[in-house]
């Protein structure tokens, strides 16, 4: 695949970067099509992006539809179809802005606006269209031969809600049609997975408009929470936690000497009491840290583990929100260690190892991330480099591959990020380890050590599920909501024939109740058929136990099993023993 530069030169594409200059040469045919439909179009910013493009749009007032979005895309295949050149040229700074003026485009003038004074200001042209870019493009528009435009969304010019809100435009782009192909199969297949119309047909949770981005959770919802919670709470107290519950709103003079007010206040949510601002918590550790600076503490109590399931509040842009995966208030599975120098190495592998343990119990493969000190952040050099250090050995003595993602660690400290993938292929960040030398200096915490000197804790920052919330989210659309036994919502349904003596079935709801397992009983004069599909494809229930006569009289059960589709007759003691046996070993 050749290549253009912009500097008039071609190449053979690297392999590496075919996809990337695709997709942005993909970017600019859009645009091109955009303004053949709607001349009045200014455009924003057009990048490639992992999976495809998109480009920002100031539409003035036009409303696209599908099918508009369907009439861009048949223009873009016209636009593919003559097989333009595209060419590169580079203007000086004056006559680049004097350019984008004469075509109406503000939003680039204002982009070169922004650029040092020394850089080159660049541009590529294809038929009649022009765009500001530093390349590399595509030769010709036939080069591109398999896309497709997505959807529409809204996104803030500079991502900054004080500017106006553009049309977003999104698309896929691929080197050929079967891996097109193969793709649109797997975006079919995630739309089936859906966690928010899985949500809505389980009755798991819902949203209201009187609360964008804040999940309500229904009955079976809170089940399913539950569960989680109940197996993060075994596991943090077999290794040794113990927990807390921290206020969610506190002095405004806490998250300034946290460090959050500085770094963090535009995503914090603020109210004023007794004439003073506080702040609802967008994070846990500062309450933590108020938890162990209650007492003083000896050497021989360190590590201190002390976990939290903290509800906190971040605010989130109305157009980011997104089910479970991008809400405003959420229940983070935090904990913090407070540790001595010398035992960072050991309580980073305790905490990899927990993490480990959890994604396994779900059948996640996982990769980490090493994330080093970001631009704006706290602290000295020397401390910096001593809590990468630590992160790096505990990963290394583990023998778990890692990679370096450069400048993104927490303004604190470093961190290891956990990216599970899913069934799907996808990648979530859940589970994350932040190494913290700073807010144990900024809070002043101290132990007296075995020498009777005060020294300062060093602090570990760790999730697991990260939020409980968005990880419902992750593991519904992983299972498509057939979640194992012991985490499914409803566990058990009890199907009746029409006409039968219900006696029977009432009684073993009771039992299966008192047996702790999660039961619902279906009385209700429907075919068997219809019962049983509804179960098993809405609910989603593991065990279906259906009842006719021969069942009552024999006092058994005719057990389904949604996975397998079988029905095994069995009594009820051995179902009970069966079911708990699961729910014991989290089956």
């Amino acid at each position: 695949m050749k290549i253009i530069y912009r500097d008039g030169t071609t190449a053979e594409c690297p392999k590496e970067e075919e996809l990337e200059v695709l997709r942005h040469s993909a970017a600019h045919i859009m645009a091109q099509a955009i303004k053949r439909l709607y001349p009045h179009a200014d455009f924003g910013y057009g990048p490639a992006t992992e999976k495809g493009f998109y480009y920002d749009v100031d539409l003035g007032d036009t409303k696209l539809t599908d099918e508009d979005l369907q009439k861009i895309e048949a223009e873009m295949r016209k636009i593919v179809k003559e097989n333009l050149p595209i060419k590169p040229f580079i203007l000086p700074r004056n006559e680049a802005i004097a350019l984008m003026e004469e075509r109406g485009a503000r939003y680039k003038v204002e982009h070169i606006g922004d650029l040092p004074e020394d850089e080159i200001i660049s541009f590529y042209k294809q038929g009649d269209y022009i765009d500001m870019c530093t390349g590399p493009h595509l030769c010709y528009t036939k080069a591109l031969k398999a896309f497709r435009i997505t959807q529409q969304s809204g996104a803030y010019w500079k991502n900054d809600k004080k500017n106006k809100m553009l049309t977003r435009i999104n698309g896929v782009a691929f080197r050929t049609q079967e891996e097109l192909d193969e793709y649109v199969k797997l975006l079919e297949e995630a739309e089936r997975r859906d966690h928010r119309k899985i949500g809505k047909e389980m009755n798991l949770f819902m949203f209201s408009d009187e609360g964008p981005g804040f999940p309500f959770f229904l009955p079976r919802g809170m089940q399913l929470k539950n569960a989680l919670i109940d197996y993060w709470r075994e596991i943090h107290t077999r290794a040794g936690y113990v927990e807390v519950s921290t206020p969610i709103i506190l002095n405004r003079r806490l998250w300034e000497t946290s460090g959050h007010w500085d770094h963090y206040k535009d995503n914090m949510y603020s109210t004023t009491i007794d004439d003073e601002t506080f702040c609802v918590k967008p994070m846990n550790c500062p309450g933590g840290v108020m938890v162990y600076r209650s007492s003083m503490h000896s050497y021989r109590e360190l590590p201190m583990r002390v976990g939290e399931l903290g509800l906190v509040h971040r605010h989130e842009l109305k157009g980011a929100l997104h089910g479970l995966f991008r809400v405003r208030c959420f229940t983070q599975d935090d904990a913090h260690i407070f540790m001595r120098r010398d035992q960072i190495t050991d309580e980073i592998i305790n905490v990899v190892n927990l993490i480990n343990e959890v994604y396994t119990k779900f059948g996640f493969e996982y990769f980490v991330e090493l994330s080093t000190r970001p631009e704006d952040s706290m602290g000295s050099d020397e401390d910096w480099e001593a809590a990468t250090e630590g992160l790096k050995n505990a990963l290394e003595m583990l023998n778990l591959p890692y990679v370096i993602n450069e400048g993104d660690g927490a303004f604190y400290g470093p961190k290891i990020d956990f990216h599970l993938r899913d069934c799907l292929g996808r990648t979530w960040q859940c589970g994350t380890i932040q190494l913290d030398f700073q807010m144990p200096l900024n809070f002043g915490l101290e132990y007296v050590d075995n020498d009777g000197t005060k020294k300062q804790p060093i602090m570990i920052h760790r999730v697991c599920y990260g939020s409980i919330e968005r990880f419902i989210g992750i593991l519904t659309e992983h299972f498509a909501g057939k979640y194992p036994a012991w985490l499914a919502p409803l566990q058990v349904k009890i199907l009746t024939l029409p006409g039968i003596d219900t006696s029977f079935a009432e009684e073993l709801n009771e039992t299966l109740k008192a047996k702790g397992i999660r039961c619902e009983l279906d009385l209700r004069n429907e075919k068997i058929g219809y019962k049983v599909r509804e179960a098993r494809q809405v609910d989603r229930v593991p065990y279906m136990l259906i009842l006719g006569a021969n069942e009552v009289e024999s006092k058994t059960v005719s057990v389904r099993d949604r996975d397998t589709d079988q029905t095994t007759n069995m009594s009820v003691e051995a179902f009970v023993d069966m079911i708990t046996e699961k729910v014991k070993n989290r089956v």
